[in-house]
């Protein structure tokens, strides 16, 4: 397998990445906002995220509220064995359900761990969740062999790679 090819960012990016890494300013045009901080246009700042999120640089621009801040302190990330010739069909489906937050696939770990698809499931309480893992017991039928439920704690990470500035 070969390795990415290197990107190279210039001062500018690097200094847009740092302005944002921590979040869009809670404005009614974030954009701007950036914009001014940097000296340069919104429409630059735009186009520079847009490139870098077109070249994978960033994955997306998107807000992460907290889920225990809006009254959903029941977390639960729910654990899959879905056959691998009908997890694509699936796991889009799953991951479209209105009570999933995130869904993806992931490769199984014989003998130790049998899940290929996960999805995070959040509500009010655990009662909440269990019932929004019955939908998607339902919604996956035969094709999941197993599943569970691991209940989230406490908040673990919220924020991706963070550059130093120079």
């Amino acid at each position: 397998m070969n390795a990415p090819a290197e990107i190279r960012l210039d001062q500018t990016d690097r200094a847009i990445i740092l302005a944002t890494q921590g979040g869009l300013p809670l404005a009614v045009e974030p954009y701007h906002a950036v914009a001014r901080s940097l000296g340069l246009s919104a429409e630059e700042v735009m186009a520079r995220l847009a490139r870098m999120k077109s070249l994978g640089v960033i994955r997306r621009i998107a807000a992460v509220p907290n889920h225990y801040a809006l009254g959903y302190p029941a977390n639960g990330m729910s654990v899959w064995d879905v056959a691998d010739d009908r997890i694509a069909a699936l796991g889009p489906q799953v991951g479209a359900l209105a009570f999933v937050s995130h869904c993806y696939r992931r490769p199984r770990v014989p003998p130790r761990w049998r899940y290929n698809l996960f999805a995070m499931v959040h509500g009010r309480t655990r009662d909440e969740v269990g019932a929004h893992v019955g939908e998607i017991a339902a919604l996956l039928g035969d094709a999941a062999r197993a599943h569970e439920v691991l209940y989230s704690r406490r908040i673990l990470k919220k924020t991706g790679l963070r550059l130093r500035a120079e």
